[in-house]
Order: structure tokens, then C-alpha cells, then sequence
């Protein structure tokens, strides 16, 4: 088992994990077992991380999402096909796949439990040459989505960000956006804030070498500023280099707080208030 002999210590106010993936948590990663996706609930919970939005990045951990929400009423789901899935399904399926793929999607989202769709966005680290253009469709047809659907816009951005923003404002975004693990500079920040998108922070947060993503942190606005894990992947420090959970996350919330100057049950609550702000009480 992953989890540390000593947890960190339990948060002052209570806090969302605005972003795990659960359906991971079952299966083997760098080799080590993991607890249950229920067990890893009840870790979070000991720790004051009480709500989980988990995310579905395609269309099997979509349906297991939404299947496992029904179960948990503190969990809340996102289903989306991934940057990196629909350039995937195209290549092995062609057109005919990637719209059957996207009908399931719309489908589930469809669901009282998806608050999100997501994550979409662009990730040019893994997609190279032409299927940047299947990524970039596949973004346009999340976006349209989630305006039919009256809900939150999850983003993923990795190596992208004039691509992502460019797709985002000239197909018009949506009422509420969420950069997912935000990796942008102080200068990309601000940008977000004026059009008063949120932004969400990792582990990476507390990494020795994240001081640009630090001082993007500190230009945020209060009423825009999320956390998450992204677990189990962007461990924080000390545990980086192990599996990642909603149980860690005091870790990077206690961080945050310094990076903010603000004390650790202020940042609590702003968090808290600012993802049911995003995706609705649950």
C-alpha cells in the first residue's frame, strides 16, 4: 500500500479535491498496489478533503465514473474524451469511431452527477503533426457541448497555451472555465482573470523548480482559484516520485496558503467556496 504511515495533518476547514481520477487508483502504478477508490474517499475525508470531482477521460472511465458517483454523494463527476484519447481513437478508427465515441460522451454528460466536461483542451507534448487538428476538433466539439449543456468547462493545457486559448475564444467559451493543473505564467493568469476563468493548482505547486507557477499563483483573484491533485499523478512534495491521492492534498493547500500570505483556514474556505461556485452545490 501507498499511503504514508503518517498522513499529513488534518486541514482547519474542509476542501475539495477538484480534480482526481479515482478509476486509476485501481490499477498498478510505478509498480505499487493501490487501496479501493472507496478506501482512498475515506482517507481524504480523515484529512478534511470531503468532496471529490472525479474525472472520466474516456468513454469506459466515463461510464465508471458516473456508476461510482450514483454510489458516493460526496463525489461529482467530469467525462470528456482526453486531448491525447481522440487523436487515439481516430488513428484506429477513423472518423466513424471518434463520433460514436463523442455521442457516448454527450450522452453521460447528460447525467445529474456530471457537473463538467472535461477534460478537454490540447496537450502538443504527446500529439504531434496532423492529429493536432483532430485534438483541436475534438476541443471545438467539447466546448459546443458543454454551452448546450449549461455546464463547466474543464481544461487540460500542456505545452499549448496560445492554441488553447485561441480555440477557446474563437469558438466562444463558455460561461465557466477551469484551467485543469494551470501551468501558465503570472502574465497568462492575469489574462484568465480578466476573462474570469478559474484556475486550478496541483502538487506541482510545492516542486522546488515551479517558481514561475508560484508567482502565477499569487496574481489569482480570490474568487478564481481552485485546487486539486490530479491524483494519482503530480504527487506533492515530500511524497513526490509515489502515487498521488485526495489524502495528500493538504500538502499543496498548506503551500498554497503561504504562497498567498494568507493563513491555512482562510485558504480553505476560499477553495471551498470557489469550486461549488464553479461546479454547483453537492
Amino acid at each position: 500500500m501507498v499511503v504514508p504511515e503518517v498522513a499529513p495533518e488534518p486541514l482547519r476547514s474542509p476542501v475539495i479535491d477538484s480534480h482526481c481520477h479515482l478509476d486509476v487508483c485501481d490499477r498498478a502504478l510505478h509498480g505499487e498496489s493501490r487501496p479501493h477508490p472507496a478506501q482512498m474517499l475515506k482517507l481524504a475525508a480523515a484529512v478534511g478533503v470531503t468532496k471529490v470531482v472525479q474525472i472520466g477521460c474516456d468513454v469506459a472511465a466515463a461510464k465508471w465514473s458516473v456508476e461510482m458517483a450514483a454510489h458516493h454523494p460526496e463525489v461529482i463527476v467530469g467525462v470528456a474524451l482526453h486531448p491525447n484519447e481522440a487523436p487515439r481513437i481516430f488513428a484506429r478508427q477513423g472518423k466513424g469511431g471518434l463520433e460514436d465515441a463523442y455521442a457516448a460522451i454527450a450522452e453521460l454528460a447528460g447525467q445529474d452527477v456530471v457537473r463538467a466536461v472535461g477534460e478537454t483542451g490540447l496537450d502538443y507534448f504527446r500529439t504531434e503533426g496532423d492529429l493536432r487538428m483532430v485534438q483541436q476538433e475534438s476541443f471545438r466539439w467539447h466546448i459546443n457541448l458543454a454551452k448546450e449543456l449549461g455546464k463547466a468547462l474543464i481544461i487540460h493545457d500542456r505545452d499549448s497555451h496560445e492554441d488553447v486559448i485561441s480555440v477557446l475564444e474563437s469558438e466562444g467559451a463558455p460561461a465557466k472555465v477551469i484551467f485543469h493543473c494551470f501551468s501558465g505564467d503570472a502574465k497568462m493568469a492575469s489574462y484568465c482573470a480578466d476573462r474570469g476563468w478559474f484556475m486550478s493548482f496541483a502538487g506541482v505547486i510545492t516542486f522546488k523548480n515551479a517558481d514561475e507557477l508560484r508567482a502565477a499563483l499569487k496574481v489569482v483573484p480570490d474568487d478564481l482559484v481552485l485546487v486539486e491533485t490530479d491524483s494519482p499523478y503530480l504527487t506533492p512534495v515530500p511524497y513526490r516520485g509515489k502515487a498521488n491521492g485526495s489524502y495528500l492534498m493538504p500538502l499543496t493547500v498548506r503551500r498554497m496558503a503561504e504562497v498567498r500570505s494568507v493563513d491555512e483556514a482562510t485558504m480553505a474556505r476560499q477553495l471551498w467556496d470557489n469550486t461549488h461556485r464553479v461546479f454547483g452545490v453537492w
